[in-house]
């Protein structure tokens, strides 16, 4: 219905050094059922050829316009760039990060669910993620007869740790409107701003979801998301945004609950990592990270965690050897 002559669609792709899967990436946009899009590709510095890859397709298709910095930032500080680069006429904005790449409905189905319901700010989609023999889908948890959900409703759920379905920006739409309402749309430096921006623009609209695969996000060694995943940034980030957001979406005792929660998690993630081969670069990330949210590291906390720890695998044996495995396996494969 809306795939020939609906709504402007600013479709946006930050990219650093991403030569060797821009071309895929470009090609899916390309491919779209939706027609009415406009396709910023805002070059962050790269020093390969994606800005040669990024001018051929512009001069092959009037719709790309290629924005090239000679300024490199960080990822985030690109994204909220990239997002100050939006047409004042479009209705919605679409990333499509350099290494992911979206599927021909995507811009249909989206905009499809969205225009006819306002309150939408803020659009997601099941992902499809993986490479090699490692595949998952991603975005899972809401029943199939939802499709709306009130933002606080998603919000609660999502801090509360009861269904995790925002997603990353390759498998959501934004509103422009709510893109537009500040300069960084992505409000703090975290690798995990996206989700910040969901809690924080959702607490004046709706989120729509739309049943189906849309988005494929490719798991690489370069990848953001590996960063994260190594450095089990999520849990301190969810602790974050609990102070920043909790307040608008939880009663006082629910979020002191949750965090609390979290900090057991996170301190027994740490006592698994003394028994790993982890120097001192970690161990100073994570007692700065602890710092930034406001808590000194708890020394005590983290003997308690190492001693249960070990009483386990003294008592499991043969879980012990597998692990220590496995902990060997990853540490000369990382």
């Amino acid at each position: 219905m809306y795939a020939r002559n609906g709504p402007l669609v600013s479709v946006l792709t930050p990219v650093y050094n991403g030569d060797e899967f821009l071309r895929e990436c470009i090609e899916s946009v390309l491919s779209q059922t939706y027609q009415n899009w406009e396709y910023t590709i805002a070059n962050n510095a790269s020093t390969d050829g994606t800005l040669d890859i990024a001018e051929e397709y512009c001069r092959r298709d009037s719709r790309i316009r290629v924005i090239s910095s000679d300024t490199w930032v960080p990822i985030v500080a690109s994204h909220n760039r990239a997002f100050g680069l939006i047409s004042k006429d479009s209705k919605y904005c679409k990333v499509v990060s350099a290494d992911d790449w979206i599927y021909p409905e995507c811009l249909e189905k989206m905009v499809g669910l969205a225009e006819p319901r306002p309150s939408v700010g803020i659009v997601g989609a099941y992902q499809l993620t993986g490479g090699g023999d490692r595949w998952f889908v991603r975005n899972v948890g809401l029943p199939y007869w939802q499709t709306v959900v009130s933002g606080r409703d998603i919000c609660r759920a999502h801090l509360l740790g009861t269904v995790k379905v925002l997603g990353n920006p390759t498998s959501v739409l934004y509103r422009s409107d709510l893109v537009r309402k500040t300069d960084e749309f992505f409000p703090n430096p975290t690798q995990e701003s996206d989700i910040s921006a969901c809690l924080k623009h959702l607490q004046c609209s709706d989120f729509g979801f739309v049943h189906q695969i849309l988005a494929h996000e490719r798991i690489h060694n370069q990848r953001a998301t590996r960063v994260s995943l190594a450095k089990n940034a999520y849990v301190s980030a969810d602790i974050s945004d609990l102070q920043e957001y909790g307040e608008w979406y939880l009663t006082e005792r629910e979020r002191d609950a949750r965090i609390g929660e979290l900090l057991d998690r996170y301190y027994a993630y740490l006592s698994r990592n003394a028994f790993k081969f982890r120097g001192r670069t970690f161990w100073s990330y994570h007692a700065g990270r602890l710092r930034d949210l406001g808590y000194r590291f708890n020394g005590r906390k983290l003997c308690m965690g190492i001693a249960a720890e070990a009483l386990d695998l003294v008592l499991n044996p043969k879980g012990t050897v597998e692990t220590l495995s496995d902990r060997l396996r990853s540490y000369y494969m990382f």
